[in-house]
């Protein structure tokens, strides 16, 4: 990708977060394939998944995967469409500000124009990084792609919710501090996933200095409500993945045990498949 169209998709993916007629709705995609699909039902952006991309590789997430091999899917990702693709880089594969900015340069180079970087650390004796720590992280992350000359979104995410994190009555306020110390420090929006009630998605949308992500799937509120709350954005994280392996379980429980191929009735035929994903190559390359 050239860094022309690089920095248009970074202004792009920018653009939609303030759009004002709704969220950004970022479906998350584990390689080209179900990229693919994403672009073709239209939608204006592709996030990645890094529970899925570990995943289809026989891997769990929480960085198991090497950065390398990680960042090989995500460009593969990103070559494959041709709108803006964000990249979930975890915790950012280093344990300092600097190996961070060095994985958020790879992935700027990988093609990507948008990275998200969590605060959980995956260890319960300490859940969450430092909030200073954590700061400075998305500070290099910043620098990082800013010295790229290309205005990359970079999405601050806080694991208070969604780990459970202390009393339950203080998560809040939790939240908002460690979220706004993000925005501080250079973080273009702010994901807090976990929370699925509006009056609580609210007062974050009231209360955070930069533009709110929520996760959406089963249990969230459904994206009009989201839009009614003033959320910005709305990404599923690894649910598409975990829902295609259901199915393929389930595939495997009937074929195994029945004999019978029932639960591959839905499947794309295979020509409608080599079609879609011709057409796709011919947008990418005109």
């Amino acid at each position: 990708m050239d860094h022309d169209t690089q920095r248009e998709r970074a202004e792009t993916l920018r653009a939609l977060h303030t759009a004002g007629d709704g969220p950004l709705v970022l479906p998350n995609a584990w390689d080209a394939g179900s990229a693919v699909i994403f672009a073709d039902a239209g939608f204006d952006a592709i996030g990645t998944t890094s529970a899925g991309i570990a995943a289809a590789q026989g891997v769990p997430d929480g960085e198991h995967l090497s950065r390398e091999a990680m960042l090989a899917v995500v460009e593969r990702i990103a070559n494959a469409v041709s709108v803006p693709v964000t990249a979930d880089i975890e915790a950012g594969y280093g344990d300092t500000p600097a190996e961070v900015a060095d994985t958020v340069r790879a992935t700027v180079d990988a093609g990507a124009v948008g990275v998200n970087l969590e605060d959980g650390t995956g260890d319960p004796d300490r859940p969450l990084a430092d909030t200073a720590a954590h700061a400075a992280v998305i500070r290099a992350a910043r620098a990082a792609a800013d010295a790229a000359d290309v205005p990359v979104v970079v999405n601050g995410r806080t694991d208070v919710f969604w780990l459970g994190v202390g009393d339950e009555a203080t998560r809040l306020e939790r939240a908002v501090e460690r979220a706004n110390a993000y925005a501080e420090a250079g973080a273009d929006c702010l994901f807090v996933p976990g929370v699925t009630d509006t009056e609580t998605i609210g007062a974050l949308v009231d209360r955070l200095d930069a533009p709110l992500n929520v996760l959406g799937g089963p249990g969230a509120p459904p994206v009009d409500a989201l839009a009614a709350a003033g959320v910005a954005r709305v990404s599923v994280g690894s649910g598409p993945m975990r829902a295609t392996l259901g199915l393929l379980r389930e595939i495997a429980g009937e074929l195994h045990d029945e004999g019978t191929y029932g639960a591959m009735a839905g499947g794309i035929p295979y020509g409608d498949l080599k079609e879609l994903l011709a057409a796709a190559a011919e947008r990418r390359d005109a």
